[in-house]
């Protein structure tokens, strides 16, 4: 027993030596990323004002990772986000905030079932909008070696946007990766796509004008189709080559005109859409889910489906918000 005791001792001191190691580097970081910030023409009172509160957060570099897209298969990921719910809260916000969405939809051309999919997935509806210290999320993210520049970059951008008092500094709680508001913006969209659409001066993500309105304004600027679909459900035959299917978010690669691929999907005279079209195929589970077919689920993917992409560069949290975007076409 005093054996163990004495091990039990020496693990506890090891693991508060770790954490307080971790700690002074991440101060000593904080220094140089103050500089960093200030050789960007930020005012060294919203430099201080803002990184003097920022702290290591350990549950940020877990959530990082394991995050759901890396382990759920497409079914469990697609069930769990769209189900009679969620279609219900986003009908419901529809009925009170009707003229607004639906003012939003003919100025920026971006259907109203595509802005309540993505705000139903991101936050349902303004439910889970996230109570993390962004810049503490943001700053450990940079502070960790895994995608340390894109998170320094995203904090500079957000500095920027406190600075020019674009943003106010008291409302910078959401996401453990540092995404803010209904539609889980990140500073750098923020920066580029965001609208003051009520014309109060300032932008309020967690409010519904400004939100909308920016979230139509960011898919439209990336040159989002009207009506046009996202995918469509497959069946492969088996000699598909294994090069046509997409596993990875990255880049789709080796599209081709859907009457290409016709040869190798059964059914395919189901299939009613221009055949000169783009498209490409998506096996989502295969590489990532342990023994995943290697042929189902697919998607024959379009357009719209890569733009999602943009929004969030994963296979599975883009047919979620397709499917969603779906049934509330339906509903509707």
């Amino acid at each position: 027993m005093k054996i163990f005791n004495f091990f039990l001792l020496i693990f506890f001191f090891t693991i508060q030596y770790t954490s307080l190691s971790k700690a002074d580097d991440f101060n000593e970081w904080i220094i140089k990323f103050k500089k960093r910030a200030l050789n960007q023409n930020i005012s060294s009172s919203t430099v201080n004002k803002i990184m003097d509160k920022a702290v290591f957060l350990p549950k940020v570099i877990e959530y990082d990772r394991y995050q759901p897209e890396f382990y759920e298969d497409t079914s469990t990921y697609i069930n769990k986000r769209v189900n009679k719910k969620k279609i219900q809260s986003g009908l419901k916000l529809y009925k009170y905030n009707e003229l607004l969405i639906n003012q939003v939809e003919k100025k920026f051309s971006v259907e109203k079932e595509l802005l309540l999919a993505l705000m139903g997935i991101e936050t349902n509806f303004g439910k889970y909008l996230g109570k993390m210290d962004i810049v503490s999320s943001l700053a450990t993210l940079s502070f960790d070696k895994r995608r340390s520049e894109f998170f320094s970059k995203e904090l500079i951008i957000l500095l920027e946007l406190v600075d020019k008092g674009i943003i106010d500094p008291n409302t910078l709680y959401g996401s453990w990766a540092g995404a803010f508001g209904n539609f889980q913006f990140l500073p750098r969209t923020i920066k580029n796509y965001a609208i003051d659409y009520n014309s109060n001066s300032v932008i309020e993500l967690k409010n519904i004008e400004d939100s909308f309105a920016s979230a139509a304004n960011y898919i439209n600027r990336m040159g989002w189709q009207m009506n046009d679909p996202c995918f469509i459900k497959i069946k492969l035959k088996d000699n598909v080559p294994k090069k046509f299917l997409n596993t990875s978010a990255k880049k789709i690669k080796n599209k081709k005109k859907l009457s290409y691929f016709k040869k190798y999907i059964i059914d395919h005279e189901n299939i009613n859409h221009n055949q000169n079209v783009l498209v490409g195929i998506i096996t989502p589970d295969k590489d990532i889910i342990p023994d995943a077919e290697n042929l189902s689920p697919a998607y024959l993917i379009f357009e719209n489906y890569e733009l999602v992409l943009k929004w969030n560069r994963s296979l599975r949290f883009a047919l979620a918000v397709c499917t969603l975007k779906n049934e509330f076409k339906n509903a509707l």
